[in-house]
C-alpha cells in the first residue's frame, strides 16, 4: 500500500537536506500545477512504497505568500499520511509556530528537531520526552546534514500513518481565547443543535457536520482570525457567520487587540512556557554564538559589502579564470573541437609543428606574392628557375596584429616550405578526436547524404556543442555558490543586499539571480525560486538578463576592438548599462498595477554557520548542472536545427535546395525583411540583422556570424580574443561608431538565448508571462537603443523629423520613472 508523507519546515530549517537523504537519485523535480513554485517528489531509499513530498519553506500557514497558499492547501486537502515537521534546533521557538499549526490538521505528525550537532556543540540540550508529552507527538532528534536519525523520523512517520492514532492535542490557547473556538467549534459542527444542519448559505441540507472532526480545531482557528480563503471555502450562512464574528468581537473586546494578534501572542506564549521546560541553553558570557560573531563581519554595515565582493571576486576568478576556463577550452577546443591528447601528452610538440607550418605557409605566401609583383608566374615550369635571385619579405606580426619586423624569405626558404606537411595529432601522441570530427568521418564512411550529414556536425552538435561548451564553467561555478550556500552565507548575502535593492523595488534576494546570470543567465533565472514573493521573483526573472552574461562579453569585445581600439570603458560602460536597466526596470514596473504593492518584507532565518557537507555540495552542483544540459540542449538543438536550414537553403531557379553563398539563403531573405526594423536603430543591414537573430540561439554566435558575414572568416572571435583588431576592418567599414554603440546596446538588453528565454517559462510556468517578459525585454532594447541612436545624430548631423520620435520616447521613459505611484499599497497579485 502507498503511503505519503510530506515533509514541512521553515526555510533554511534542512528539510531538503533530508529530502535529499532520503530519496536519493528517486526524485522528481517539477512545478506544483500554475504556479512557479518548485515540487519535489521522491520515493524513500529503503521503502519503496513510501513517497515524500517535500513541500515549500514556509514559516506559518496564513496564505499570504505562494509558497504558504501551495503547503496549506496540499494538507488540508488530505493529500499526506503523514507529516514530518523538520525544526531548527538553534531556533526552536521560531520553528514551533509553525509546528503548533501543523498539530491542529489533525494529520499524524513527527517532529524532527534538526542540526542536533550544532546543538551539542553550544552546550545546549533539549528534553524530547517533555517536548513530545506537551505536543502530543513523537518529538525526534535529527542531524540531516549527518544523516544521523533520519532513517528513524522516517519510519516513525511510516507508523504513525499505518496506526493513525489519536493523539492529545497541545493547550496552546487558554481563557478567553480557548472559550471562543469551542463556540466556533460548536457554531460549525452544530453540538447544540440536531443532526441535520442547514448552516450552509442557500439552504443546503446534510448531515453531520461542516468539516473533518480532525481539522475541527484548524477550522475554528482560522474563522477566529477572519480567514478570507477559510470563510469562503466553508459557505456559512448568514446566521452562522454572524454568530461567529460575534464571538469573535467579544474576545476582541476583552484582550483589546485584534484576532490574527491575539492567535499569534498566545502561540509564542505556550512556545515560550515550553521551551522553558524542556530546553536549556549553555550560559554564554557575552550571549553571542559562534555564528553571531562571525556575522559581526560579514553582514557588517561597512564591511559586509566589501566582504562580499572579495568573496565573489574569488569565486568568478576561479571558475571563469583559471580552472573554468581551462576545462570550457578543453571541451571547446577539444571535445566539440577537433580533438585532444590523452593526459595532454604530445601536445607540446604538435603545437610547435603547428607554429612552424604556419610559418611555412606564410613563406610560401609571402614568396609568390613578391614573384606576382615582379611579374613572374608561380605555375610556369620554369618559376624556379627564374626565381632564383627574388627574396621576400614575410611580414613579423605580435599577439595584438602590430608589426614589429620582418623575415627574408629565399628561394630555398620556400622550396623547403613547399615540402611541409601539415602535421597529423596522432604522429605526436595518444590522440582522441572530437565529436564533431568522430561524427563526421563516421557519416561519410557511411555514405551518408551531405544535407543530413551537414545537419547532424553543423545543426546538431555545432548548436549544442556551444551550449555544452559553457557547462564545465558551470559546474565549478555551481560547486563554488553551493559550498557558500551550505555554510549558510548566501542567506547572509540577501540580507546585505536588501538595503540597496529595496530602493528601486527589488528584494535582496534578487542579487543572487543577478550575479549568477552574469555567468549565465539560464542558472540566473532559476535562482529567482528563492525568492518568495511572487511579484519580486517575476521581475527578477525578467530583469536578470539584462546583466551582460558570459556570452554576451564576445560581442561587447568585437564592438570595442573594431569600432573602439579595444578601449577600456566598453566593457563598463556594457555592464553599467545593464545595471541601468535593472534600476530602471524596477521602478517602472513597480509602478504598474501588475508588480504593485510593497516590497516583500526581507524575511529570512539566517542559519548557523557549519562546514560543507560534499554530499550536498556535488548533489546541489549535479542537480543545478545537469537541469541546465537538459533544458538548455533540448532548446538550442531545436533551435540550432531550424536557424541550420534557414542558412543552408534558398530559392535557386524556382526550386529549393542548398546554397553555399549564405547571401542566397532563406535566412538571408529573412534578414532583408526585418533589416527595415532595424534602421531606425542605425544598423538596418541583412547582415547584423541575421547576426542579432542568431544571438537568441547563442549570444557568441553574433561574432561569428559576423566573421562569416563581413568577410572575416570563423576566426573573428580568435582576432578578439587575441586582441587583433586590425583583421576586423571589414566589419568596422559597415558601422560608425554610434550605430556599433546603438547595435551593441540592443544586443546587450534584449531577449536573451533561447535557452534563458526556456528558462524563463519554466519559472514562470506561463506562456503569457514568458511572452509578457520576452516583450518587455524586447521593447526596452529597442527604445534604448532608438533614443541613443537618434539622439547622437541629433548632435552629429543636426535636426531631422524623426528626432522628435526620440524625444518623445524619451519623456515618455522620463514619465514612467518619475509618475507618481498609484498602486504604492496594492496587494494585488495578477495571475
Amino acid at each position: 500500500m502507498s503511503v505519503t508523507i510530506a515533509l514541512v519546515g521553515n526555510p533554511n530549517s534542512g528539510k531538503t537536506t533530508l529530502f535529499n537523504d532520503l530519496t536519493g537519485a528517486r526524485q522528481y523535480v517539477g512545478n506544483w500545477p500554475g504556479v512557479t513554485v518548485e515540487r519535489k517528489e521522491g520515493v524513500l531509499k529503503h521503502n519503496k512504497h513510501v513517497t515524500l513530498q517535500d513541500l515549500p519553506g514556509v514559516y506559518s500557514l496564513s496564505p499570504y505568500t505562494e509558497e504558504e497558499v501551495i503547503t496549506r492547501d496540499y494538507l488540508t486537502g488530505g493529500s499526506p499520511a503523514a507529516i514530518i515537521n523538520i525544526v531548527d534546533g538553534c531556533n526552536i521557538e521560531r520553528n514551533l509556530y509553525l509546528t503548533t499549526q501543523l498539530l491542529e490538521l489533525g494529520i499524524p505528525t513527527v517532529v524532527a528537531v534538526n542540526m542536533m550537532d550544532v546543538v551539542q556543540k553550544c552546550g545546549d540540550t533539549i528534553d524530547f520526552g517533555k517536548l513530545s508529552d506537551a505536543l502530543g507527538t513523537p518529538v525526534m532528534p535529527l542531524s540531516a546534514l549527518k544523516g544521523d536519525g533520519a532513517i528513524a523520523v522516517a519510519d516513525m512517520a511510516v507508523e504513525l500513518a499505518d496506526k493513525k492514532r489519536k493523539r492529545k492535542d497541545p493547550h496552546v490557547f487558554t481563557g478567553a481565547v480557548e472559550h471562543a473556538l469551542a463556540h466556533i467549534e460548536e457554531a460549525i459542527t452544530h453540538r447544540d443543535n440536531g443532526d441535520v444542519h442547514h448552516h450552509h448559505a442557500g439552504g443546503i441540507v446534510h448531515e453531520g457536520t461542516m468539516v473533518e472532526p480532525k481539522n475541527l480545531r484548524w477550522f475554528a482557528v482560522k474563522l477566529f482570525e477572519r480567514d478570507e480563503k477559510v470563510i469562503a471555502s466553508l459557505k456559512l450562512d448568514a446566521k452562522t457567520a454572524a454568530r461567529i464574528d460575534e464571538v469573535v468581537k467579544e474576545c476582541e473586546a476583552v484582550l483589546d487587540d485584534d484576532a490574527e494578534s491575539i492567535i499569534t501572542d498566545q502561540r509564542y506564549r505556550y512556545i515560550k512556557e515550553l521551551v522553558g521546560k524542556a530546553v536549556y541553553k549553555k550560559p554564554r558570557k557575552d550571549n553571542l554564538t559562534t555564528s553571531d560573531r562571525i556575522d559581526r563581519v560579514v553582514t557588517n554595515r561597512w564591511f559586509g559589502f566589501p566582504f562580499f565582493i572579495a568573496v565573489m571576486f574569488l569565486v568568478y576568478f576561479i571558475s571563469v579564470t583559471t580552472v573554468g576556463a581551462f576545462v570550457t577550452d578543453w571541451t571547446n577546443d577539444g571535445l566539440f573541437g577537433d580533438g585532444f591528447f590523452f593526459l595532454g601528452r604530445g601536445k607540446d610538440a604538435f603545437e610547435e609543428a603547428v607554429e612552424d607550418y604556419e610559418t611555412a605557409l606564410e613563406r610560401q605566401e609571402a614568396f609568390i606574392e613578391e614573384a606576382k609583383s615582379s611579374g613572374l608566374d608561380p605555375e610556369a615550369e620554369d618559376f624556379l628557375q627564374q626565381a632564383k635571385t627574388l627574396v621576400a619579405e614575410r611580414p613579423l606580426e605580435a599577439e595584438d596584429g602590430t608589426v614589429e619586423g620582418s623575415e627574408r624569405v629565399t628561394l630555398a626558404m620556400y622550396v623547403d616550405a613547399l615540402a611541409s606537411e601539415e602535421p597529423e595529432p596522432s604522429a605526436f601522441g595518444p590522440w582522441v578526436r572530437g565529436i564533431p570530427v568522430a561524427v563526421e568521418g563516421w557519416l561519410e564512411n557511411a555514405g551518408v547524404a551531405t544535407w543530413l550529414k551537414q545537419l547532424i556536425t553543423d545543426g546538431i552538435i555545432g548548436g549544442v556543442g556551444a551550449v555544452l561548451g559553457f557547462v564545465p564553467q558551470m559546474f565549478v561555478l555551481f560547486f563554488f555558490l553551493a559550498i557558500l550556500e551550505d555554510i549558510g552565507y548566501m542567506a547572509r548575502v540577501a540580507f546585505i543586499m536588501d538595503r540597496i535593492f529595496r530602493r528601486f523595488g527589488l528584494s535582496g534576494k534578487s542579487f543572487i539571480p543577478m550575479l549568477i546570470g552574469s555567468g549565465c543567465s539560464v542558472p540566473g533565472i532559476m535562482a529567482s525560486r528563492t525568492i518568495e514573493n511572487v511579484r519580486d521573483r517575476r521581475m527578477t526573472i525578467m530583469t536578470t538578463s539584462f546583466i551582460p552574461c558570459g556570452a554576451k562579453i564576445p560581442i561587447v569585445a568585437l564592438v570595442a576592438g573594431a569600432l573602439f581600439g579595444g578601449s577600456w570603458w566598453v566593457a563598463p560602460t556594457a555592464y553599467f548599462v545593464g545595471v541601468a536597466a535593472v534600476i530602471i526596470s524596477g521602478v517602472i514596473l513597480k509602478k504598474t498595477r501588475m508588480f504593485a504593492g510593497s516590497t516583500a518584507p526581507f524575511v529570512m532565518e539566517l542559519p548557523a554557520y557549519h562546514l560543507p557537507s560534499p554530499k550536498n555540495v556535488l548533489g546541489s552542483m549535479w542537480e543545478r548542472g545537469f537541469s541546465f544540459i537538459k533544458r538548455a540542449g533540448t532548446i538550442i538543438l531545436q533551435a540550432s536545427v531550424v536557424l541550420w536550414f534557414l542558412k543552408s537553403y534558398g530559392v535557386l531557379d524556382g526550386r529549393l535546395q542548398m546554397v553555399e553563398d549564405m547571401d542566397l539563403s532563406i535566412l538571408a531573405f529573412l534578414g532583408n525583411l526585418i533589416a527595415p526594423i532595424f534602421r531606425p536603430l542605425g544598423f538596418g543591414t541583412w547582415q547584423s540583422s541575421v547576426a542579432t537573430t542568431m544571438g537568441f540561439v547563442a549570444k557568441e554566435e553574433v561574432v561569428s556570424v559576423f566573421g562569416v558575414l563581413y568577410g572575416v572568416g570563423e576566426g573573428a572571435l580568435d582576432f578578439v580574443d587575441a586582441s587583433n583588431f586590425s583583421r576586423l576592418a571589414p566589419i568596422a567599414a559597415h558601422f560608425t561608431a554610434l550605430s556599433g554603440f546603438s547595435f551593441l546596446i540592443f544586443n546587450l538588453l534584449c531577449a536573451p538565448c533561447f535557452a534563458a528565454i526556456g528558462a524563463i517559462r519554466r519559472e514562470m510556468n506561463s506562456a503569457k508571462w514568458t511572452l509578457f517578459a520576452v516583450g518587455y525585454l524586447m521593447v526596452f532594447a529597442y527604445v534604448a537603443s532608438f533614443i541613443i541612436f537618434q539622439l547622437g545624430t541629433l548632435i552629429q548631423s543636426g535636426f531631422s523629423p524623426i528626432h522628435l520620435v526620440a524625444f518623445a520616447l524619451l519623456f515618455g521613459l522620463l514619465f514612467l520613472i518619475f509618475r507618481k505611484n498609484r498602486y504604492a499599497t496594492s496587494k494585488e497579485v495578477v495571475k
